[in-house]
């Protein structure tokens, strides 16, 4: 098992980590699956976040946030490093947001980017 990183390349809000709490406790998300956060390919602008529960895997790195194991491809910090997780409640929109420093264009529903 990989060692833990209290130093993460990402931060997650007080309201996204309050949401992430009730969505493992409503789910029944097991105690041994982390968060994992991370990109593929696709999307409107070339790549699409991923956020979800999931288990350790070979290539992951393992952090530490606020009581969360947070899993993340290393290849992925380098698309990641320095962005903001963020859970809106409004009107027009609800849901987490990606604020990320290394987007060079991001589409109108924020899910997707370009770098």
């Amino acid at each position: 098992m990989s060692d833990i990183i209290t130093t993460t390349p990402i931060q997650i809000t007080d309201s996204a980590l309050k949401q992430l709490r009730r969505i493992m406790s409503e789910q029944n998300v097991p105690d041994e699956y982390g968060l994992r956060v991370g990109v593929k390919g696709g999307g409107c602008s070339g790549f699409s976040y991923i956020l979800g529960f999931d288990v350790l895997k070979e290539k992951d790195q393992v952090f530490e946030l606020n009581g969360f194991k947070v899993f993340m491809e290393k290849s992925h910090s380098m698309y990641l490093l320095g962005m903001e997780i963020d859970w809106l409640e409004g009107l027009n929109n609800r849901g987490f947001t990606f604020n990320n420093p290394n987007a060079d264009e991001s589409c109108g529903c924020g899910s997707s980017f370009s770098a």
